[in-house]
């Protein structure tokens, strides 16, 4: 079994705070696999972990490597990246 990975950068223009971080956190849990997410060649976090994921201080324009293992990896990384390149903070106040 091959692990997937895809490198994407923050598309959310105040990084990936606490609202994001969670909708990224519960949407990696919702796969069932195991997924990392890993700033730049830093150490990877469970991305299923709210805390491990904001504790990364991922800023827009930061580049992100997710990785999955398993059955469906590759259509769930698709799904994850799509979550990490969105702004959630357009049109918030």
């Amino acid at each position: 079994m091959t692990a997937e990975t895809r490198t994407v950068r923050i598309g959310s223009s105040h990084g990936l705070h606490a609202r994001p971080a969670k909708i990224f956190a519960q949407a990696a849990k919702e796969t069932g696999l195991p997924v990392t997410l890993a700033k730049d060649a830093g150490k990877p976090v469970n991305a299923a972990s709210i805390l491990g994921v904001i504790a990364l201080g991922l800023e827009q324009g930061d580049y992100v490597t997710l990785s999955a293992e398993g059955d469906g990896a590759e259509a769930a990384l698709d799904r994850l990246a799509e979550l990490l390149v969105t702004d959630h903070d357009e049109g918030a106040a």
